[in-house]
């Protein structure tokens, strides 16, 4: 699976795979990893608001 195509299921812009096979801890993981990347987009925008002033 390409780097783009996770993101883009991690940003809820793209459907999951429905063979993939599902197990909790993998769950756990995508969900920690969805959460750090929306956190380091948030801190991307404060950053180039800072930058603009």
């Amino acid at each position: 699976m390409g780097v783009w195509k996770q993101i883009s299921e991690y940003l809820y812009l793209r459907k999951k795979d429905p063979d993939r096979p599902k197990e909790k801890w993998i769950g756990y993981m995508h969900g920690i990893n969805r959460i750090s990347l929306f956190i380091f987009l948030l801190c991307l925008v404060i950053l180039a608001i800072k930058l603009l002033r």
